[in-house]
């Protein structure tokens, strides 16, 4: 190995903006060393809930440089996805969708993973060597290598943070063999901000910098198989498919930038979508609908079960009928899910009903 490469590290970050990147830094495998501690802490505690595969391949997780002995340097690359609309707006509509940003187009695993290619390519082509790309799909501590690299630090909620992007942004890596120049590490800039664990519908950071899934909206909407907890669906609210609201409240979004990329805008159909409509879904209208976003891997009926609690949680009488209508349903998740929305909107109704008075 000739060293380290300055000038080829240049180069590479700027191929990288002019491949629609927003921000590029480079760390070194090995520079996340409290990875495998934080990794056991966090399976012990049994926060993954049910996400088992992150209790599998933890000597690849927990430690990059075992995944790929022969890679020396680690360019690690934000991916802007900013939304133009205020993500909170859509909690005060109780009969419509709240969809998280990130899923209101296009799949971020395609359109990164393509972005990825194209800049392995690219290094390949000027410098030989190997490389392998990566965006959220493997053993890869994504979060501390974009500490490590300098391009965000891992916030009080645990995600990674940009003093340029904010909280909106995706992440990808491509490792390489190339001994690239590594960018000096990023430190955390929350002080005593508490603004993402207090506004949490169901507390589901036990403290700062801890997260427990188990209690997370995003994980139970998307990664939960069965029922829900009965005590955190009134929680839940109109959220179907992720949540924002912790993202949302940083202050550093003041520096965030709606998307570039136009398969980053949200769909017109996606912002509020009608509950009714929504829970009216077959499976084949559920992956028409979906096609080409990660709403689809979800499936339908998890889908419909996640829009039956949004639907129990609205209080509205049109509302109900379409809940009583799907009591039958041949899951019995879903089937339980709308026998607790019609039981759930009496209470939400007497309830109001009594603050009227």
């Amino acid at each position: 190995m000739a060293g380290v490469r300055v000038d080829l590290t240049a180069q590479v970050k700027a191929q990288a903006l002019a491949e629609g990147f927003s921000a590029c830094r480079v760390c070194r495998p090995w520079d996340v060393p409290d990875v495998p501690s934080r990794l056991r802490a966090f399976l012990d505690a049994g926060y993954h809930g049910q996400m088992g595969w992150l209790a599998e391949r933890t000597h690849w997780r927990a430690a990059p440089q075992v995944l790929w002995p022969d890679a020396r340097s680690v360019i690690v690359l934000a991916e802007n996805y900013g939304p133009e609309h205020d993500p909170l707006g859509i909690l005060e509509q109780s009969e419509k969708a709240a969809i998280s940003v990130y899923a209101q187009n296009r799949d971020y695993h395609d359109v990164v993973k393509k972005r990825l290619k194209r800049l392995a390519r690219w290094l390949i082509e000027q410098a030989g060597g190997e490389v392998k790309v990566f965006v959220d799909t493997a053993p890869v501590p994504e979060k501390p290598l974009g500490q490590a690299a300098g391009l965000g630090w891992q916030g009080k909620h645990t995600n990674l943070v940009s003093r340029e992007l904010g909280s909106w942004f995706f992440i990808g890596s491509v490792f390489t063999t190339l001994d690239l120049e590594p960018d000096a590490a990023e430190v955390d800039h929350c002080g005593s901000c508490r603004a993402c664990l207090d506004v949490c519908p169901t507390d589901a950071f036990p403290a700062p910098y801890k997260l427990d899934v188990r209690r997370c909206i995003s994980y139970l909407t998307i990664e939960h198989h069965g029922p829900v907890d009965e005590a955190l669906r009134p929680l839940m609210g109109n959220r179907i498919y992720g949540c924002d609201d912790c993202l949302a409240v940083c202050p550093w979004n003041k520096f965030a930038e709606r998307a570039a990329e136009v398969k980053y805008h949200a769909r017109a159909d996606l912002l509020a979508p009608d509950l009714a409509d929504l829970a009216a879904l077959d499976d084949a209208a559920f992956r028409a609908l979906f096609s080409g976003s990660p709403v689809k891997r979800i499936g339908r009926n998890r889908f419909v079960r996640n829009v039956l609690y949004a639907i129990g949680n609205s209080g509205s009488d049109r509302l109900r009928d379409v809940a009583q209508g799907l009591t039958g349903d041949p899951d019995e998740t879903v089937a339980d899910a709308a026998r607790w929305a019609v039981m759930r909107q009496s209470d939400v109704a007497n309830t109001q009903a009594r603050s009227d008075d």
